[in-house]
């Protein structure tokens, strides 16, 4: 298991390196100068030629990748084209935003979609499984725009409970922030329930029917150990990896949401960084996605080789099978 575990990680750190090549060459082959649109249509060749200079876009692109590689593994990621700032306190600041809708939105939809999934697949073909697939299916079936309007629409304007939008900026205390962050949780809750409820659902239905769990049932066990000692576990495999994107897809930034609700995250920076061809702050928050993808696909994977007993019995086998090939101390030769 210790060497699934290292090629895991060696293969995670081969990817963030090849994401970081990619959008670095990828930003660097967009069309336009960087120096003429910092300057105007007006600059003077000579203040082209400085600006160039100052940015080291003279230099070869490999030279300015390596540069711009190593910073970022310090943290820096060079300074914004619009505000003229360092692009990294920026980003952390709109992550930190993204946090506080991601972490409830999680944990909400997380614990509710595995619960009704579970049970949907324990009552196949009961109202409680149409009841639960047909709610599902609405909620995936609903733009998450359109969720966020009916939201805005009946608690913040008819039954006035919450904030419309968010007023304060990205350097908002989180207390200030709080208020503005429920209506956004729920849209993302929703969104996230609705596929984790049907993977969930599909699992266990498929588990149940499986024969060590007919095995188990004519061993005698009881319909409790056997779904919460043996089947949930194995259910839930296919599900770590639908959680681990969905996790990795709001700590990324959700551009919709975040926009309706001019909340400012991740997704609101990432907007205003297109809009405005802010290379650098482009370049840091791709980059930053791909790592929380990256990050959150190796944790799924460490959490399905720790559930799965057939990776674990693989780790175990390979520690056996050295002590079994050596010859006996003592046996003749």
């Amino acid at each position: 298991m210790l060497t699934l575990i290292l090629r895991r990680l060696g293969t995670s750190i081969l990817t963030i390196l090849l994401a970081s090549f990619f959008v670095f060459f990828a930003v660097q082959a967009l069309p336009g100068d960087v120096a003429q649109q910092i300057l105007g249509q007006n600059a003077t060749p000579e203040a082209l030629a400085q600006t160039r200079e100052r940015l080291g876009l003279d230099t070869p692109v490999w030279i300015r990748y390596w540069e711009w590689l190593l910073g970022a593994v310090q943290g820096d990621f060079g300074v914004s084209l619009v505000s003229g700032e360092p692009v990294g306190p920026t980003l952390l600041l709109h992550f930190r935003n993204t946090l506080l809708i991601a972490i409830p939105a999680v944990l909400i939809s997380v614990t509710l979609s595995l619960l009704l999934g579970v049970v949907a697949g324990l009552m196949r073909d009961k109202w409680a499984d149409h009841s639960i697939s047909v709610l599902s299916l609405i909620a995936m079936s609903i733009p998450e725009f359109m969720v966020a309007a009916l939201l805005v629409l009946a608690f913040a304007i008819g039954i006035p409970v919450f904030p419309a939008v968010a007023l304060d900026g990205p350097s908002a205390s989180i207390p200030d922030l709080i208020p503005n962050i429920w209506l956004p949780v729920v849209v993302l809750s929703l969104a996230m329930a609705a596929y984790i409820i049907r993977m969930t659902r599909t699992s266990t239905i498929d588990v149940m029917a499986s024969e060590f769990v007919t095995t188990a049932k004519l061993k005698g066990l009881s319909r409790k150990r056997i779904v919460f000692r043996h089947a949930l576990p194995t259910a839930l495999l296919p599900t770590l990896n639908v959680v681990a994107i969905d996790i990795a897809w709001l700590l990324g930034g959700v551009v919709v949401v975040e926009n309706v609700f001019n909340y400012p995250g991740m997704g609101a920076l990432m907007l205003d960084a297109v809009f405005n061809r802010d290379l650098p702050t482009i370049q840091a928050i791709a980059v930053l996605s791909a790592l929380i993808y990256v990050i959150c696909n190796l944790a799924a994977d460490l959490a399905a080789m720790a559930l799965d007993p057939r990776q674990r019995g693989r780790g175990q086998r390979a520690r056996k099978k050295p002590a079994e090939d050596a010859p006996t101390q003592g046996a003749p030769a």
